[in-house]
């Protein structure tokens, strides 16, 4: 469907009553409404101060659900194991910015190297990719159900190594003082400032995604999502298309990886444990597939959720955790019984 016109949308504003028409049974217009009037909201009840930090954890998640999104939404791959890529983009940040004498902490040493952020984070997008090359090539032979079961195997191996290979990772009591980004003099060491710098990547993840599916390209990954044998029927060979959206999205997810440890200033391996990984693909279905929009909302409903529930006055701290993945939960369920598709999403899981 295409886009109203700006004579067409002066026009509704002038006749109250068509808009009222039109807004009836429109659940992707409420639901936007809904999410969206609730992040101004809670923007307002909470302060500016408090809502830098939260949008910098917006901007992480939605490049995480939007990477994904090209995968699951688009190639039809359901995969669990991004949260790998993930922590292959935190930990490379992590291991080359950071310079702490470890051995002053009674753990093992570690080798320093004192790169800046901006010289590690495109070591740690490039070693994602490979790490996805590699894996991919392996991937490409399943499908469907055996596809969830190798990825999900792939992210508890990759939980594995970053627990066990202690001489570089310090294995569970992580990495510490990962360098923030710098530019010349100016160091992103403010939340405002960090935060510019998260929603300026935002961008390019989604400048770069749009450009990838309303290209040809994309449109070859929707056919193979709905008929992976007629594609290739017509010359297209499926597992290269596959392979390179899978490789893209890691490097993607790599980004954020190398986002999230310089912001926290801390990894561990807990960072990037298999419950993340299955809370980014229930982003992902909540948003809505192969819709970048989708990823985005689907982003932000998850930070209001995680961060709003912090401060409901009748449930005690200690229980906070456990009742996102409740209400998580049961929200996802309504969602596959009443709108499998999501709440803006074009087609059904």
């Amino acid at each position: 469907m295409r886009p109203p016109s700006l004579g067409h949308i002066v026009s509704l504003l002038r006749n109250p009553r068509e808009v009222l028409h039109l807004s009836r049974g429109n659940i992707e217009l409420w639901a936007n409404l809904f999410v969206l009037s609730s992040a101004v909201a809670f923007v307002l009840w909470k302060g500016l101060d408090f809502s830098v930090s939260i949008g910098t954890v917006f901007a992480i998640w939605a490049i995480l659900s939007v990477s994904l999104n090209l995968v699951v939404g688009y190639a039809g791959l359901l995969s669990v194991g991004h949260i790998g890529f993930f922590g292959i983009g935190a930990y490379t940040v992590a291991i080359l910015t950071s310079t702490t004498d470890y051995q002053l902490l009674r753990t093992e040493p570690l080798p320093t190297f004192g790169w800046p952020f901006f010289a590690a984070l495109p070591l740690g997008v490039v070693l994602a990719g490979l790490a996805a090359i590699l894996v991919g090539v392996v991937f490409n032979r399943f499908r469907d159900d055996i596809y969830v079961l190798v990825s999900f195997g792939f992210a508890i191996i990759a939980f594995n190594v970053f627990l066990s290979w202690r001489g570089l990772t310090r294995g569970a009591y992580g990495i510490h003082d990962i360098a923030k980004p710098e530019i010349g003099g100016w160091v992103f060491s403010g939340e405002l400032e960090f935060l510019g710098l998260a929603l300026v990547f935002l961008g390019l993840v989604v400048l770069i995604s749009w450009f990838l599916v309303t290209s040809s390209f994309g449109r070859v990954l929707t056919a193979i999502r709905e008929d992976e044998q007629a594609a290739e029927v017509f010359g297209y060979r499926a597992t290269h298309y596959k392979l390179s959206v899978w490789v893209i999205s890691a490097m993607m997810a790599g980004l954020a990886g190398g986002l999230f440890a310089s912001w926290t200033t801390f990894v561990d391996p807990n960072s990037f444990i298999l419950l993340e990984s299955i809370l980014l693909v229930a982003i992902v279905i909540l948003g809505g597939l192969a819709t970048i929009w989708g990823s985005l909302l689907g982003a932000i409903t998850f930070v209001l959720l995680e961060e709003g529930m912090r401060f409901l006055p009748f449930l005690p701290t200690e229980f906070v955790g456990q009742a996102r993945q409740v209400v998580l939960g049961l929200l996802l369920v309504a969602l596959m019984l009443f709108r499998p598709q999501g709440l803006v999403g074009r087609y059904r899981l």
